[in-house]
């Protein structure tokens, strides 16, 4: 086959175009220091990067999640303490209303703060993060404690689940609505005994119930505790999974800074002497010739 001026002519153009590609896309890939900036560059690559960024967007969502599961947590916990030290007041007036030596006059007057204790509970009772009550179970939009009494609805003992990882969900609200009612019962109990003129020893028998009391609430907010360490043993996991996927995604999608910029200068070096030798490849002109 005979070779003309200008297949050579077409040739050289040809490779030139595509080495300037081909130095194109490597500086493109140091500038922005990924493999792949559209996915027709690597389609495999574009895909697994997709993957990769949706199994991380899922990741900082559960990490999301279990921060709105450590403030409800949290929240309820120090609720509960608040709580405890009321009631572990209640007890040392109780001891002290249950005395021989107290009038009837001081018992009224340990009443009277017995009873702020009471309404003080009734407002922790009605705590909220936001615009949710957190002893409201599914109801959150409606307060435990109507000012006159604690509302009976079943959905104030039913759990607010959330999802911390790939299908796993925990519960992040406590549902002491039964432990109130009891709470505030007995202070209702106390105030009707000390109004009736009730003496040191019946009212000593108010101290059990409190007792009692007290040790429910203790349970309840060791199954809190334990939520806690759970979600912590979640966020922990959480952490790992970001750390890999992160690193996953890197790997699919960042370039080695140093073997890219090596086949850039290599890809520059053999444009040049593309653009010599073409040079002499293609023959003068008649153009040329008549200079």
């Amino acid at each position: 086959m005979r070779v003309t001026q200008s297949m050579l002519s077409g040739n050289m153009l040809r490779n030139l175009s595509n080495s300037y590609e081909k130095m194109g896309k490597l500086q493109e890939q140091v500038n922005t220091g990924k493999k792949v900036n559209r996915p027709s560059d690597d389609p495999v690559t574009a895909m697994k990067g997709i993957n990769y960024r949706a199994e991380l967007n899922n990741v900082e969502q559960f990490a999301r999640n279990i921060g709105e599961a450590h403030n409800w947590l949290d929240t309820t916990d120090d609720t509960f303490d608040k709580i405890g030290s009321t009631i572990q007041r209640a007890n040392e007036l109780m001891v002290q209303a249950s005395s021989d030596t107290m009038t009837a006059d001081d018992r009224k007057k340990i009443d009277s703060e017995l009873q702020q204790i009471r309404e003080h509970i009734q407002n922790l009772a009605n705590t909220k993060i936001g615009d949710r009550y957190i002893f409201s179970g599914t109801k959150t939009t409606t307060a435990p404690f109507d000012g006159e009494n604690f509302v009976d609805d079943p959905a104030f003992k039913k759990p607010i689940e959330i999802e911390v990882f790939s299908g796993i969900m925990l519960p992040i609200n406590s549902t002491p609505i039964d432990v109130f009612k009891e709470i505030d019962k007995m202070f209702e109990d106390i105030n009707t005994a000390i109004e009736g003129g009730a003496t040191g020893s019946e009212l000593s028998e108010h101290i059990s119930t409190i007792d009692k009391n007290m040790n429910k609430l203790l349970e309840t907010r060791a199954g809190i505790g334990a939520l806690q360490n759970r979600v912590e043993l979640m966020d922990t996991r959480l952490q790992s999974q970001e750390v890999i996927a992160t690193k996953r995604m890197s790997e699919n999608e960042d370039i080695d800074y140093e073997k890219t910029i090596t086949q850039m200068i290599t890809q520059e070096s053999i444009h040049r002497a593309a653009l010599s030798v073409g040079a002499k490849i293609i023959q003068p002109s008649l153009a040329d010739f008549l200079r």
